[in-house]
């Protein structure tokens, strides 16, 4: 496999991966409702994360407080960076 492709695929899988992380500590720390989220480390976060959050909160509502449409967002980005890894060991393979 060419170098720069190996080294692209790489790249997304760490970039999925690192992204899961903040959408998780994005998650925990919403269960503080003291947190002030205009505060530069959380609003920092929450302008990171809450774009592709909103893309889920369209379609999937809040039920009784809880906001299922975080878990769609990161098994979508967990199958994601599977579908990376898949596609370097596979091209790794044929090369």
């Amino acid at each position: 496999m060419d170098s720069s492709v190996a080294l692209l695929i790489e790249t997304l899988t760490r970039f999925v991966n690192i992204y899961v992380v903040l959408l998780i500590i994005r998650i925990l720390l919403s269960w503080f409702p003291n947190i002030n989220w205009y505060d530069p480390p959380f609003s920092i976060l929450s302008q990171l994360t809450d774009p592709y959050l909103n893309i889920f909160r369209s379609f999937i509502p809040p039920l009784g407080g809880i906001d299922f449409s975080a878990i769609l967002a990161i098994f979508l980005l967990q199958f994601i960076g599977q579908l990376l890894t898949s596609l370097k060991a596979s091209a790794m393979y044929m090369y």
